[in-house]
């Protein structure tokens, strides 16, 4: 009897096997057969994008019923060890796609020439710091930084706090954040009519203007006066940013205890002490997480000076240098060479952000 169950269970074994097998092989020739024909385009727009759905929604629900088919193989001691690593291997698999090989590429590319054809070594990373034009977009870039963060973190902890405290609460978080919804070049083509500038004597068309002309000065052309114009374009920025911010302190406002907040009232502190040494230290982790949130949204901050001033009138930040340097110039290296020095500025944020996360979250 007990050889027989031992024969039996052999078998079993073996048939999952077989069966794990044949179930690999025939999800690799479903992802490769799809991938190939859409990158094919052969059918029209509405097909091919019914046929990633389907394709994709299948291809991941036979991925992972694979991985886990094969997974129930081992032992129940490896299998709990082994299935957390069947759900998020896709994912690693996508990012590593996506981001970890584009990376090793670009890192190697900007060692290259304008062709990527002969070895330069350091020039291209020279002239980064070196270049009069490089030096503008790395200061601007360090400017939308700082004053982009403080006052969209600042801005939106103001209304935050206001409207904790409002009757129309609901109504004023709603208009602030709204801008929220809208992309970052619809953004700036709104400002750019609120920005419009027309000689003196000209009908103004833009809002600022109008205003500045009606009470008799002249009007200003506010992207074309350096180096103020980098300040208008931030306050681009901040304007949707303010939203994200607001949403997100306005929640770790309403977690910040009341029996405390009443305590320390009843003890005579006023609303500033109250703010300063009880509210804020209570919602400090999330204000450092909006921060590096929207820190990295400056750094990587492309489209507002794209569609507003193309980078002319010294408005260069480093991503619009990227751009102009890969796919107007087609000088590969230079611009592999900015997007590594935007990866090692945006490291040790994201370094501090996993670090943080680790602490809260188990894997």
């Amino acid at each position: 009897m007990t050889q027989s169950s031992t024969i039996s269970g052999k078998t079993e074994t073996r048939d999952a096997a077989v069966k794990g097998f044949a179930l690999s092989v025939l999800t690799l020739c479903v992802l490769a057969a799809g991938f190939f024909v859409l990158r094919s385009n052969v059918f029209g727009q509405i097909p091919i994008t019914l046929l990633a759905v389907v394709w994709g929604t299948g291809a991941v629900i036979l991925f992972f019923y694979t991985l886990n088919m094969l997974a129930q193989l081992f032992p129940p001691r490896w299998y709990n060890r082994i299935i957390p690593f069947v759900f998020v291997s896709p994912a690693m698999l996508i990012m590593g796609w996506y981001l970890l090989l584009p990376t090793v590429r670009s890192g190697y590319l900007s060692f290259l020439d304008r062709g990527s054809k002969a070895f330069v070594g350091l020039q291209n990373y020279i002239y980064v710091f070196t270049d009069l034009t490089m030096q503008i977009s790395i200061r601007n870039t360090f400017l939308w930084l700082v004053f982009g963060t403080v006052f969209s973190v600042l801005f939106g902890l103001i209304v935050a706090v206001l409207a904790d405290r409002s009757s129309m609460e609901k109504i004023g978080k709603t208009l602030v954040f709204l801008p929220m919804g809208i992309s970052m070049v619809g953004a700036g083509v709104i400002w750019k009519f609120i920005y419009a500038y027309r000689p003196m004597g000209a009908e103004q068309i833009g809002l600022l203007n109008a205003v500045v002309t009606a009470f008799g000065l002249e009007p200003m052309n506010w992207l074309g006066s350096a180096p103020m114009n980098n300040a208008f374009l931030i306050l681009i920025f901040v304007w949707p940013w303010t939203g994200f911010a607001l949403v997100v302190l306005s929640a770790a406002l309403k977690a910040v205890p009341t029996d405390m907040l009443e305590a320390a009232r009843i003890d005579g502190a006023g609303e500033w002490v109250v703010l300063l040494r009880i509210i804020l230290p209570s919602i400090l982790g999330s204000i450092i997480t909006v921060s590096t949130t929207i820190l990295l949204a400056a750094l990587k901050s492309f489209d507002i000076v794209f569609s507003m001033t193309n980078g002319l009138y010294g408005t260069e930040v480093l991503a619009s240098q990227q751009y102009k340097q890969m796919f107007k110039f087609l000088h590969y290296g230079r611009g592999s060479a900015i997007a590594i020095l935007i990866l090692i500025a945006v490291s040790p944020v994201i370094y501090y952000n996993l670090k943080e996360f680790s602490k809260r979250e188990v894997f």
